[in-house]
């Protein structure tokens, strides 16, 4: 067998998530269902196609990293044009290229950049609508203030929804910062994190988000974070359409 990693795009609206899930009643449209299925069109069987990080339902990407076991005699097929040609307009696959039989898109990964778009009033471009979240006036400076409190490694307990068991709730946030937007008026924060728990990332642009309004303060945030408990940080989960996965890096 040969192992093929793919760099992967996706407007994450019209699907429910990465993970393949059971089926209900309709069909569950997933990123990766998607992919297996182009897969199996062109292999003539099933294969398993594994991802850096199980973005949620709404979730976009476009820096997303898989891979997949593939056949030795398949490795010349020109999968980024072979795959393109069956997969679905929202979802898009950048770079498809053999590595190693050791690499995991997940395991190997040594951090991830999210990115989460805000509209700072009610009214925003109508071409951004499933891209940013319309979240009103804001304290940016305030924002900012409460960030600082989450940079370095801490456990991200209080910032992790249910509905996912891991060992560990410990993760070390590189870095997050206001970058600019492509548009005048909106307001993108940028996350880099050796690992993000379920939700981490929404939950933290809506805790930010709740400052920004005046809710809590910047100084609240260390109690929150020592709490690890999610009651102790009572603001709503960031919808999730503002949440972009732009980049994995690698060791």
């Amino acid at each position: 067998m040969a192992r093929l990693k793919l760099t992967l795009a996706y407007d994450g609206t019209g699907f429910s998530g990465w993970q393949v899930q059971a089926k209900k009643k309709g069909s569950v449209r997933t990123v990766q269902g998607c992919l297996e299925e182009a897969f199996a069109l062109v292999l003539g069987q099933r294969v398993r196609v594994h991802g850096a990080g199980r973005t949620d339902a709404g979730v976009h990407a476009l820096g997303q990293v898989a891979h997949v076991d593939i056949p030795e005699a398949k490795t010349p097929i020109p999968w980024q044009k072979a795959l393109c040609a069956l997969l679905p307009r929202d979802l898009t696959v950048l770079k498809a290229r053999a590595v190693a039989p050791d690499f995991h898109a997940r395991y190997n990964a040594k951090s991830k950049i999210y990115t989460y778009s805000l509209w700072p009033n009610s009214r925003y471009i109508p071409q951004r609508r499933n891209f940013v979240w319309a979240a009103g006036e804001l304290d940016l400076e305030a924002m900012d203030r409460a960030a600082a409190y989450l940079l370095g490694e801490h456990d991200f307990k209080s910032f992790q929804n249910q509905g996912t068991l891991v060992k560990n709730t410990v993760r070390t946030l590189m870095d997050i910062r206001r970058v600019k937007g492509r548009f005048s008026g909106e307001v993108v924060l940028r996350f880099q994190a050796n690992g993000f728990l379920k939700q981490m990332a929404r939950n933290i642009v809506g805790m930010l988000a709740a400052v920004g309004r005046g809710r809590f303060g910047p100084e609240d945030v260390p109690r929150m974070l020592s709490a690890c408990d999610r009651s102790a940080a009572p603001y709503p989960t960031a919808p999730p359409h503002g949440l972009c996965l732009e980049k994995v890096l690698y060791r």
